[in-house]
């Protein structure tokens, strides 16, 4: 097993990626043969309904983990929301799941997706270094960007 430090994470509920802000967080890689992880995310209990939800649905879902360092891509899984545990105000909330196969680099896909818009120049290079740091899915990206005229 591998255990890492879990400093982003987001979920995609009804096509779109909401952050759930962390307390602290924990991936573990179970190394075994189905190639299954566990996610402990650690957040306010203003989430509770929302996950004892997705407990009762039994709901698989796309999230978006960043381990270990912010500068790090997020990796995509598929998870399933296991079990909710109150602690004080707060709320662990276990999920188990894989990490996606199909993963191609964030960076790659930003650039291309800006040189499509037609981005050049200072506004490629503003657009891009907000994207590498917000990190937004690139379809909201693509909405925020159509609504947003960027400052020379």
């Amino acid at each position: 097993m591998k255990t890492f430090k879990m400093l982003s994470f987001e979920l995609e509920l009804d096509g779109k990626l909401k952050k759930i802000p962390l307390t602290d967080g924990i991936i573990i890689n179970q190394e075994n043969s189905h190639q299954l992880w566990v996610i402990e995310a650690f957040t306010t209990s203003e989430y509770k309904e929302l996950f004892d939800e997705l407990i009762l649905s039994g709901t698989m879902l796309d999230a978006r983990v960043i381990i270990s360092f912010p500068d790090n891509e997020p990796a995509p899984f598929s998870i399933i929301t296991h079990s909710l545990t109150p602690i004080d105000q707060n709320i662990s909330v276990l999920f188990k799941g894989r990490l996606k196969a199909q993963r191609k680099k964030y960076a790659e896909l930003l650039l291309s997706q800006l040189l499509e818009q037609g981005l050049r120049n200072d506004e490629l290079l503003v657009a891009f270094e907000q994207g590498m740091r917000e990190r937004p899915s690139l379809q909201e990206r693509n909405e925020r960007l159509e609504n947003t005229q960027v400052i020379k």
